[in-house]
């Protein structure tokens, strides 16, 4: 076999520049004929032949994907090699073939022969092997299903996940969500690329598609951050991150979800710095806040919020709470999962899997003696009874459930299986809650009576207040909103509700009620935020319309 050297001479090297490569070499180290490349003294195009030579190895024919599949099922180490420049290109029962543009590279060939895999080679230029890749990536198969990773295979994929590019590419994502406020990070693999995603005031944003090859990497990555398995492909896992980026105290809470073509990974970040858990902050209408600050003065019942996920429903309890906490009063929550910590109270975190839901920690609660006691959610029956009843001995309860308005919630338990006496003489008041995008100062303008009107879907706008459009500028990421507000609808438990029979009607003779007191529903409390500027009317459509 010829020598790498005697056959950098034959594709026209000369030995002045042979001999400068080599006393760099001695110095600083490299590999050869990189440095010869970067010296000028060879031509990219012409390494494959040198390579070719001097180890006796085939050139790659790009013909030869004309028809070609990458092998089925792919092996788990495919990502790392394809990170280093190799990829499996076929396999006989006896050995597979390689194609590579750094056949030299030390960490291949020494994994390789670890793993005890019989091969050949074939050298590619690397344009060839881009090619390559990109044929790969539009036709790769699933990998078989419930395979499981040998030990080797999976400390290899402990290495590629902590490898400079993997690290980068992540923290270069979560520091560029940071900086434009998204709430999560969505990466999940889509016609054949892995795409990153910023949710930022409630909306998902594409960013960048990552290559499919690094899907592996950075999912690897991310497992091991958040204290999950990273052998478990199958079923979903949860983690958590705590770390501290750009002088931010930072939980971030991970989500991976198996899909068919490889999984999807969701973070939520959960900035410490920027939470203000005071009720002013919360944006709301002056007669609505008096109403509740009225209601956080009771020493006994219960103050429900609903809404969907990512509706703000934890910040404002949390902030009724911190309104609450003071050294008089004993104050636990149990929460799933804790997400910020409160100086003062007792946050208890539930496992159901092992048997500690919220109705067994609620049992627990109560045997406390608590003054005010917060439920992260009413799922079942059970909870929402002792919760009732722990309202009628003398506790202030907080707790939240999925319905769509306020009065809605009321019939929801009532499916649940809740007596109803026990709703009437228990509940306070019941809370909705939606959040819409804050128009940005800096590029809202103001909107015409024509455009209101067709907002509005009427003849005319109204005639009071102001309304603004989005305008979009660099400081909003040209989306013309920047930061969120909640709309409420505020729905008090008083006799006259009480009294009303919970039949098929009750929902229509609710709402027939909070229209006689003048309590605005979600569409007109955000209609009033739009009339002070603070918001559009199409956003106060998408979200309550």
């Amino acid at each position: 076999m010829s020598t790498l050297e005697s056959s950098l001479r034959r594709h026209g090297v000369s030995e002045a520049d042979l001999g400068k490569a080599r006393h760099y070499q001695q110095r600083h180290g490299g590999a050869l004929e990189r440095i010869l490349l970067n010296i000028g003294a060879l031509d990219e195009a012409t390494l494959p032949g040198v390579y070719s030579e001097a180890l006796d190895a085939e050139r790659f024919d790009p013909a030869t994907l004309d028809g070609w599949a990458p092998p089925a099922p792919l092996p788990e180490w495919t990502a790392f090699l394809s990170e280093h420049g190799w990829y499996p290109f076929s396999k006989t029962e006896t050995q597979w073939l390689f194609v590579t543009r750094d056949p030299l590279n030390w960490s291949v060939t020494q994994w390789l022969n670890q793993a005890g895999l019989a091969y050949r080679l074939q050298v590619a230029s690397p344009a060839e092997f881009e090619q390559l890749l990109l044929r790969s990536e539009a036709q790769e198969p699933l990998a078989e299903e419930g395979a499981l990773l040998t030990e080797v295979e999976e400390d290899r994929l402990r290495e590629l996940a902590s490898e400079a590019p993997t690290v980068n590419l992540l923290n270069s994502l979560i520091s560029r969500a940071l900086r434009q406020n998204a709430s999560d990070l969505h990466l999940e693999p889509v016609n054949g690329r892995y795409r990153a995603r910023f949710r930022i005031d409630g909306v998902l944003h594409d960013i960048e598609a990552l290559p499919s090859r690094l899907q592996l990497a950075v999912v690897s990555r991310l497992k091991i951050l958040a204290g999950m398995d990273i052998a478990e492909k199958r079923r979903p896992q949860d983690g958590k991150i705590e770390t501290r980026i750009a002088n931010i105290d930072l939980d971030i809470r991970v989500s991976a979800l198996p899909l068919a073509l490889g999984e999807s990974m969701v973070l939520r970040f959960l900035r410490k710095d920027t939470v203000t858990y005071e009720i002013d902050a919360l944006g709301l209408e002056p007669d609505t806040q008096a109403s509740l600050l009225e209601d956080l003065r009771r020493t006994a019942g219960v103050i429900l919020l609903t809404g969907p996920t990512g509706s703000g429903k934890t910040t404002t309890l949390y902030t009724f709470l911190n309104a609450l906490n003071s050294p008089e009063r004993k104050i636990i929550t149990l929460e799933d999962p804790v997400e910020y910590q409160l100086p003062g109270l007792n946050q208890v975190q539930v496992r159901p899997e092992l048997g500690f839901d919220f109705s067994a920690g609620l049992r627990s609660v109560v045997r406390q003696d608590p003054d005010v006691i917060m439920v992260g959610e009413i799922r079942d029956r059970e909870t929402c009874q002792i919760g009732m009843q722990a309202a009628l001995t003398g506790h202030l309860v907080f707790s939240t459930v999925h319905t769509n308005d306020a009065p809605s919630a009321f019939t929801r338990l009532l499916d649940l299986g809740v007596e109803e006496f026990l709703l009437n003489a228990g509940l306070i008041s019941i809370v909705a809650q939606r959040l819409v995008r804050k128009l940005c100062d800096h590029c809202k303008r103001k909107a015409s009576a024509g455009e209101v009107a067709r907002a509005l879907g009427r003849a005319e706008g109204p005639g009071a207040g102001q309304f603004f459009e989005a305008e979009g500028c660099d400081q909003c990421g040209h989306t013309g909103y920047r930061g969120r507000l909640a709309i409420t609808e505020y729905f008090r438990c008083d006799e006259a509700i009480q009294r009303l029979p919970k039949d098929e009607n009750f929902l229509r003779r609710a709402r027939e009620h909070m229209q006689a007191q003048g309590i605005r529903n979600l569409q007109e409390d955000g209609l009033v935020k739009a009339s002070r500027g603070l918001t559009t009317i199409e956003e106060v459509l998408r979200v309550a319309g």
